[in-house]
């Protein structure tokens, strides 16, 4: 519909309003909003202040992006896929309730939606769980502690599941907002991040005595990817979280955490009450050829092999004799060499160029003339595809 026909089913609808009215409010709207949202949509929610049904040939109205979302909008309309939720809490003052928050995403970035009183039930039944997409209309929009803009939900708004018309392939996960733990940097420092890796060093619980005489709890962990490590400090109700699971090995996801500054100038995370912490369900990640880095670990790679093995025997500094097998892969996107040491080298030597193979839980190491090269130990895997 063009703005010209919503501004005239204004006019009809409404007779004591003037069109140089509505041009006069509409563009102090598109003032207030940088011009980010378009007038079709701003139009719309002006015409729903004023108690005006546009009829819109049953075409819903059309949702913001995340990105363009800014504080004070009334009668927003948003899509996504829900990434995170967190549970109701209590709050006591002028006024007392409860409140709940999940976090959905869509092309252009991540909004924490809040739901106040009677809306929390969404949370509670388990109505919203991740990966569902959701379609929330007659938001309205407030900007949090931390200057970032989010979507509140009201008695008025309405909260769509799964809705019709809506592509799940045009919404992405929560991986697509992951930060590379190599790319931690101070200019992260205070600020929130998501990020993903495994459980490399897990440390006891420590309790602590709050100002309030409660106790608390603390934990810490090393978390790992294949660009890097880094210490990240687990608060109260998240160490209850994973009390049972929190082990060397596991994968997690963790959304909205925070990044501070250590005793020693250094980086760490922190996770508390405000952020997302899942449990990734194992799964073999192949990883191209071109994504590894020096010290990459755990790497699972598969490719073309390109070179007959060169077979020889290394002697280690225990004076021990050991087999080394050594030949080039290739993938779609590079190329690189592999040693194979004791038993993997037995199990390669018979290998010819063009035949494909697996490698799993190897680690990427500096080799001849600097160049990186992908090297087996004892716990890795050399599987020989047919």
């Amino acid at each position: 519909m063009t703005t010209e026909q919503l501004i005239d089913q204004i006019l009809s609808n409404n007779p004591r309003v003037s069109k140089d009215e509505i041009m006069e409010r509409l563009e102090k709207e598109k003032r207030r909003t940088n011009g980010l949202i378009l007038e079709e949509t701003l139009l719309r929610m002006i015409a729903v202040d004023l108690g005006i049904k546009i009829q819109n040939n049953n075409a819903s109205t059309p949702a913001l992006s995340i990105q363009d979302l800014v504080p004070s909008l009334d009668h927003a309309t948003i899509v996504g896929r829900v990434i995170a939720t967190f549970p109701p809490r209590a709050f006591n003052g002028r006024r007392s309730g409860r409140f709940a928050s999940f976090l959905i995403a869509d092309k252009t970035g991540i909004l924490r939606i809040v739901l106040w009183n009677d809306k929390t039930s969404l949370i509670d039944s388990a109505e919203i769980k991740v990966g569902q997409m959701v379609r929330i209309s007659n938001g309205y929009t407030k900007e949090d502690s931390r200057g970032k803009v989010e979507l509140h939900i009201s008695e008025k708004c309405k909260v769509e599941i799964n809705p019709q018309n809506v592509e799940e392939k045009d919404y992405p996960t929560a991986s697509k907002f992951v930060t590379k733990i190599s790319q931690i940097t101070h200019a992260h420092k205070n600020n929130k991040i998501n990020v993903m890796g495994k459980v490399k060093k897990q440390f006891s619980t420590s309790t602590f005595e709050r100002q309030d005489s409660s106790v608390g709890k603390v934990t810490r962990i090393v978390l790992a990817d294949e660009t890097g490590e880094i210490s990240t400090v687990v608060w109260n109700e998240k160490v209850d979280e994973l009390e049972e699971n929190l082990k060397k090995g596991v994968k997690l996801q963790i959304l909205d955490a925070k990044v501070k500054k250590t005793l020693n100038e250094g980086l760490e995370i922190h996770i508390d009450s405000s952020t997302y912490m899942e449990l990734l369900t194992p799964t073999e990640e192949f990883a191209k050829i071109t994504d590894l880095q020096l010290g990459s670990d755990n790497v699972n790679v598969e490719g073309q092999v390109i070179s007959k093995p060169v077979i020889r025997e290394i002697k280690t500094s225990k004076e021990e004799l050991v087999k080394l097998a050594s030949f080039e892969l290739t993938d779609e996107t590079g190329r690189i060499w592999v040693s194979t040491w004791r038993k993997h080298a037995e199990t390669i030597k018979d290998l010819k160029v063009g035949d494909r193979i697996m490698i799993k839980d190897a680690y990427v190491k500096r080799g001849f003339s600097d160049q990186l090269e992908i090297s087996t130990r004892e716990c890795s895997s050399v599987i020989i595809v047919h």
